[in-house]
């Protein structure tokens, strides 16, 4: 059975420490499709069906190459698989997608959005508010951010566990965010539950990353920010660009004082090597003004 099959790849990669969340989602949903329609091993016509489905080339790209990958270990066990070929949508050009950088007003409207969500009197738009603003004013990665348990909320800041780098550090936070968090901490505490995870949905039980993904989209587009399904749009993984950029933004100063201040926030973000977090950096007014005023007193100073 392909179910089977699946649960055994899957299990075998996070077995030697691979999340898998996106890839496992996409292969259980091709298996939901496939099954019902006879098949026991892949079917690269089957494959074409299901990716095709997906509302952008890049999603298509995605969902053939994940079961392709699959399809190719099952292939070594049993001939019986298929192999789909790898450029049925096109050759993907890597293309560093531009990062939508929020402003300060977009973040407010999405807060203001999310404080609004139903049921009204529930957790619901605490926790999501709550949420969406810790990501804004920390620039944590949504998987950390929902991995958080109440015994890493600790008074020097949220204690971030082996996370992408496999790699632990303690995130400080500021005056205001410790506030926030102690007033969602009492809001919390009435739901009675006994679930560790700090963000909980209204049921008591941790809020799965689907879900969280689900609710932000529909946020955004019913803000304006967001064009619809299969178009590009602000992500939520980009508020963590945003906090990078804005950060930035107020180092302005000598080029020592900004080398000092580039290491200690890919520190602050958890990054392996200074050079992954030049990859979170976007021209912005603000920052191009600076380079202008810094090139201006370079050039001056030469010219004397």
């Amino acid at each position: 059975m392909l179910s089977q099959d699946v649960t055994r790849y899957l299990e075998l990669h996070r077995a030697m420490g691979f999340k898998f969340r996106i890839q496992g989602s996409l292969l259980h949903n091709f298996v939901a499709y496939a099954e019902p329609r006879g098949d026991v091993f892949v079917c690269t016509q089957r494959v074409l069906d299901w990716a095709a489905k997906a509302p952008s080339p890049p999603q298509r790209r995605d969902r053939l190459l994940t079961v392709r990958r699959f399809a190719l270990a099952m292939h070594a066990e049993d001939e019986r698989h298929a192999i789909p070929p790898p450029d049925a949508f096109g050759r993907e050009t890597f293309k560093r997608r531009t990062p939508y950088i929020y402003s300060p007003e977009d973040i407010a409207r999405l807060l203001g959005a999310a404080g609004q969500l139903p049921p009204k009197n529930s957790i619901r738009p605490v926790t999501y508010s709550t949420l969406f603003a810790l990501l804004a004013v920390t620039g944590l990665r949504i998987s950390e951010a929902l991995a958080l348990e109440l015994k890493d909320v600790t008074d020097d800041g949220l204690l971030i566990r082996a996370t992408k780098f496999r790699k632990s550090r303690l995130v400080p936070l500021h005056e205001t965010t410790h506030r926030a968090l102690d007033r969602y901490l009492a809001r919390r505490a009435g739901l009675g539950s006994t679930d560790p995870a700090f963000f909980l949905s209204r049921f008591g039980t941790a809020l799965p990353y689907s879900t969280v993904i689900e609710v932000f989209l529909k946020l955004v587009r019913s803000l304006g920010l967001h064009p619809g399904p299969g178009h590009r749009g602000p992500r939520l993984h980009q508020l963590r660009h945003s906090f990078a950029v804005r950060s930035l933004e107020q180092s302005a100063g000598k080029p020592e004082a900004i080398a000092r201040h580039i290491t200690a926030l890919s520190t602050y973000l958890g990054h392996g090597h200074v050079s992954d977090t030049y990859w979170y950096l976007q021209a912005t007014p603000l920052l191009m003004t600076q380079i202008a005023a810094a090139s201006e007193v370079l050039y001056r100073g030469e010219q004397t």
